[in-house]
C-alpha cells in the first residue's frame, strides 16, 4: 500500500512519461487553469499534480472514483474538517518555532500534537460513518485504521492527553501588589468574583461604562507572563518535566503518510471548488470514458475552461462545442473567418484530453476519449532576434522536434502554421506535416487559413467556424463539420457592405 490517493500502486510522478512542456501548457491555456485551481491553496504546491498526467487508463479510472467519492457532501465535509485540523496544527507548530520562551514553545508543540490527534481520530470516525466507495479511499482508510491502532500513535495520543490533562489541572493564586507579583499554590480558596458582583449589583442603574483596560492581543508571552509561567513550573515540576519530555519524545509526530494525504487530497478539493463556480453558470462537466486501445472520440457540449473562467467573472454566456473522431478519422482541419473561435476550439480539444488524463471531470455533458501519451502544440511565436533565425526556420525546427517525438498515441495541436510564408509554400509544407501525422496515425487538430488542407486525405475531417448567415460580421463561435468555404465569408461581407465588383461598378457609374 503506497498511502497515496493520487498514484495507485507503485506509480509515481517520476515514473510517468514526459509531461507537457511549459509552452504546451501556455498554448492550451492550461497554465491559466492551473493558476485558477491552485489560487488560495499555495501551501500544498498542487501545480505539479495538475501538470502531471497519468499514463494508465486503470489509474485514471481509480482517480475518477476517488473524485466522485469526495464530491459526496459527507466525505467532502470529513476531508475539510481534517484539513482544518491539519492547518491548525501547522499554525501551532509555526508559533512554537517562533517562540522565545522554552516553556511556551513546548506548550505550542503539545497543542499542535493535540490538533493532529484530534484530526486523525475524527477523520477515521467520519470515514466510518460515510463509508468510502472508491478503492483508493477505502484502501487509505484501512491504512488509517491500522495506523490509529499502532503502538506509535497510541503512545502519542496517550502522552498528549496525559500532559494536556496535567496542565489543565493546574490552579494557582496570583497576588499582585503594584509591580510585584507573587505566584502561590492554590489552597482551596474560594472564588469571590460572584460575591463581589452580587454585592455591587444593587448599585447598577442602567448601562454602565466599561473602565477595564484593554490589553493588546499577542500570540506570544511577554516577559512578565513568561516569568509567571516559570514560577508555576517551580510549583508543579513533574507536570512541566513531562511537557518538556513530550517534545523530545515526539519531535517528529506527524506520520509522512498523513502529511502526504493532507497535501494530495487538496488536489481533489481545489479542483472541485474551481468546477463548482462554473457549474453555478449551468456549465456541464462529466467523467470521460477512457480507452487506451480505441481512438474513437466523442465529446458533447465542451468549452474552453480558461475562457469560461474569464467569462464567468463578467457574466458573459459561454458557447459550447462538440467534436467526434470515428472510424479512420484522425485529423481535424479547422477553417473559417478570423475571430470565429477556431483557436479556442483547438485549445478546448487539448484541454479536454489533458484534464481527462488527470482523472478529473472535464467540460462537457459526455465524453469518450483515447488515452494519448503526450500532447504536442505548435502555436505562433514572436520572432526571437537572439536566435538569428527567421520565423519560417524557427517554425520548421519546432515542428521537426514535435514530429521526431510524436508517436501513434500522441495528440498534435497546430495553430496557424506557416503564416509568414507564401500560400503555395504554406500548402506544400503543411501537406508534408499532415502526411507525416497521418502516417503515424496520431490524432491532430490543425487550425489554418488554407482551405485546401480540409480534404487532405481520408483521415481528415473538415470543420469550419460559423457566422450568422444574415450578418456575416457576427460570429457564432460554433465549430461544425462541413467543407471549407474558401472566400465565401469574404464575399458575404462584401455583399453586406456593398463592395463586390458589381456594387463597385454600379457606384462608379453613378
Amino acid at each position: 500500500m503506497s498511502q497515496s490517493i493520487l498514484f495507485p500502486g507503485p506509480e509515481r510522478p517520476d515514473d510517468l512519461p514526459a509531461q507537457p512542456t511549459e509552452d504546451s501548457l501556455r498554448d492550451l491555456g492550461l497554465d491559466q487553469i492551473i493558476a485558477a485551481v491552485t489560487a488560495g491553496w499555495q501551501e500544498f504546491d498542487l501545480a505539479p499534480f495538475l501538470a502531471c498526467a497519468l499514463a494508465d487508463a486503470g489509474a485514471i479510472r481509480w482517480r475518477q472514483a476517488i473524485m466522485r467519492d469526495i464530491e459526496r457532501v459527507g466525505v467532502r465535509s470529513a476531508v475539510k474538517a481534517f484539513a482544518g485540523r491539519m492547518r491548525e496544527m501547522r499554525v501551532r507548530l509555526d508559533r512554537a518555532a517562533k517562540s522565545y520562551y522554552p516553556l511556551e514553545r513546548a506548550r505550542w508543540f503539545l497543542s499542535a500534537a493535540e490538533a493532529y490527534c484530534e484530526g486523525v481520530l475524527q477523520l477515521d470516525r467520519d470515514l466510518r460513518s460515510e463509508t468510502p466507495r472508491s478503492a483508493g479511499l477505502q484502501a487509505w482508510h484501512e491504512w488509517l485504521a491500522a495506523y490509529i491502532h499502532s503502538r506509535a500513535f497510541a503512545r502519542l495520543a496517550a502522552d498528549t492527553r496525559s500532559v494536556a490533562d496535567g496542565l489543565a489541572a493546574i490552579v494557582v493564586n496570583l497576588h499582585i501588589d503594584g509591580n510585584r507579583i507573587v505566584v502561590l499554590p492554590y489552597a482551596g480558596e474560594g472564588d469571590y468574583t460572584a460575591d463581589v458582583e452580587a454585592t455591587f449589583a444593587r448599585f447598577r442603574q442602567g448601562p454602565v461604562t466599561d473602565y477595564r483596560a484593554r490589553v493588546p492581543h499577542s500570540t506570544g508571552l511577554n516577559h512578565v507572563e513568561a516569568q509567571i509561567v516559570d514560577r508555576i513550573a517551580l510549583l508543579h515540576p513533574e507536570v512541566f518535566r513531562a511537557l518538556e519530555a513530550f517534545g523530545a519524545d515526539h519531535a517528529d509526530f506527524v506520520d509522512p503518510a498523513i502529511a502526504r494525504f493532507d497535501r494530495e487530497v487538496h488536489f481533489y478539493v481545489a479542483y472541485l471548488a474551481f468546477v463548482e463556480a462554473l457549474r453555478s453558470d449551468a456549465l456541464p462537466f462529466c467523467y470521460p470514458v477512457i480507452s487506451d486501445t480505441d481512438k474513437t472520440t466523442s465529446v458533447r457540449d465542451a468549452f474552453d475552461l480558461a475562457l469560461a473562467r474569464r467569462l464567468h467573472a463578467t457574466g458573459t454566456p459561454v458557447v459550447t462545442n462538440s467534436f467526434t473522431w470515428s472510424g479512420d478519422e484522425r485529423i481535424f482541419v479547422i477553417t473559417g473567418p478570423n475571430h470565429g473561435g477556431k483557436t479556442t476550439f483547438a485549445r478546448m480539444v487539448g484541454q479536454v484530453h489533458h484534464l481527462a488524463r488527470l482523472g478529473v471531470p472535464v467540460p462537457g455533458t459526455a465524453a469518450r476519449l483515447f488515452l494519448c501519451d503526450r500532447i504536442f502544440t505548435h502555436f505562433e511565436r514572436e520572432e526571437d532576434a537572439a536566435t538569428l533565425r527567421g520565423k519560417l526556420q524557427d517554425d520548421l525546427l519546432r515542428i521537426r522536434r514535435i514530429l521526431d517525438a510524436a508517436t501513434p498515441r500522441s495528440l498534435v495541436v497546430l495553430n496557424e502554421i506557416f503564416s509568414s510564408t507564401t500560400v503555395h509554400d504554406a500548402i506544400v509544407l503543411s501537406g508534408r506535416i499532415l502526411s507525416r501525422i497521418s502516417e503515424l496515425d496520431a490524432l491532430a487538430v490543425c487550425v489554418t487559413f488554407l482551405g485546401e488542407l480540409s480534404t487532405f486525405d481520408r483521415k481528415t475531417v473538415s470543420l469550419a467556424a460559423s457566422a450568422d448567415p444574415d450578418d456575416p460580421s457576427r460570429r457564432t463561435f460554433t465549430i461544425e463539420p462541413r467543407p471549407a468555404e474558401g472566400v465565401a465569408y469574404a464575399l458575404a461581407l462584401a455583399r453586406k457592405y456593398r463592395v463586390t465588383e458589381a456594387h463597385l461598378r454600379e457606384r462608379i457609374r453613378t
